[in-house]
């Protein structure tokens, strides 16, 4: 059996915690502790974080949105995929050396998605993006942590409480959509998006392509 190498390490800023980048022939993993955060081998759930989103954009061709995430570069290359010509994608990331893996160690994986035209990499934290924001977005996408209750980041907290959700709601434009990523259920986030004013779905989907754990997906949209 092929034995995992240890790639690289980084600190999450704020005293987050250490992620370590691992190796196992062509499959790649990102740690936390003893926490895998994602893995090579299933993308399915991030993907459909993209496409599910893009399927509800009324103007796509025009569209401006946000990946809260960069990871592995699933959802971006799933959106990429989805999207026109004309459609913008900004990539918050808010551990540089996860960009760093990007074009280093995993640039195979994520072919050249980095120097698309329609996309700007912002090393920033995402919720800061989504506070100075208003009207801006026509779709903002989270997969910053393992769901609404943060696992690798305590500040991520803040995007997912009453305000952050109000922050959120006022930095999409009308029938923008806040789509979320995360492990597993959680009916007091459902309920949550509903009283700030957002149309929710939530719709279950599958951790590889048809195969593994099922993870969940909030499709969010605010009204006119």
């Amino acid at each position: 059996m092929i034995p995992w190498v240890h790639l690289d390490t980084a600190e999450i800023p704020n005293d987050g915690g250490t992620l370590k980048l691992m190796r196992r022939g062509s499959e790649f993993s990102i740690m936390l502790g003893a926490n895998e955060l994602m893995n090579s081998r299933l993308s399915g759930s991030e993907e459909a974080l993209a496409t599910l989103t893009c399927e509800r954009l009324k103007a796509p061709g025009a569209a401006r949105i946000l990946i809260g995430g960069l990871g592995m570069g699933f959802t971006l290359r799933a959106a990429l995929k989805a999207l026109p010509p004309g459609a913008r994608v900004e990539v918050s990331e808010l551990v540089p050396a996860v960009a760093a893996w990007a074009r280093g160690p995993m640039a195979e994986i994520f072919a050249g998605c980095l120097d698309d035209p329609r996309v700007t990499l912002i090393e920033r934290d995402v919720a800061e993006l989504i506070a100075g924001a208003r009207g801006a977005y026509d779709a903002i996408l989270l997969d910053v942590d393992n769901g609404p209750e943060g696992l690798t980041h305590a500040a991520n907290d803040r995007l997912y409480d009453r305000a952050g959700l109000a922050a959120a709601k006022a930095a999409l434009r009308s029938g923008g959509v806040l789509a979320v990523w995360s492990s597993a259920p959680d009916a007091g986030f459902t309920k949550r998006l509903r009283q700030a004013g957002l149309a929710t779905e939530e719709v279950k989907v599958r951790a590889g392509r048809g195969r593994g754990a099922r993870h969940v997906i909030w499709l969010a949209t605010r009204g006119g």
